[in-house]
């Protein structure tokens, strides 16, 4: 029973989703929607390293399209802040509007990048990594 209830835990996921658009988010959480992981909301990209650290997500996942910051803004944010370690490691995972942004999500930081729309498989294999 009890490596039931370790293996459980092991599986458990927090994500951390910046993004303000209602059908991104209803996507994002009918794909991760299993009853273990936990998804964290935030509209506002300005706070998204400082509940990434909060939360100690394992990943955040960020639409290029969000809010007055940007997506590519928000993903250097994360990825300097992990670099300077004021906030744990996560899988920084973007939102592109078209295939020609993977490069600049690239450039970025991003450890993966999903065009929308996205299927379930993309976005299941972007997080997991």
């Amino acid at each position: 029973m009890l490596e039931s209830a370790t293996n459980v835990a092991a599986d458990m996921a927090t994500y951390l989703l910046v993004a303000d658009v209602p059908w991104v988010v209803n996507d994002v959480k009918a794909v991760l929607n299993r009853a273990e992981d936990v998804i964290h909301e935030l509209a506002n990209p300005r706070e998204a390293v400082e509940a990434a650290g909060d939360l100690g997500a394992d990943a955040v996942i960020v639409d290029l399209q969000v809010g007055s910051m940007g997506g590519m803004a928000v993903t250097r944010a994360l990825k300097d802040a992990i670099a300077g370690k004021q906030i744990p490691a996560a899988r920084l995972v973007m939102l592109l509007d078209r295939t020609a942004d993977r490069f600049l999500a690239k450039r970025a930081g991003a450890s993966a990048a999903v065009v929308k729309p996205f299927t379930a498989a993309d976005l299941r294999r972007a997080v997991a990594g």
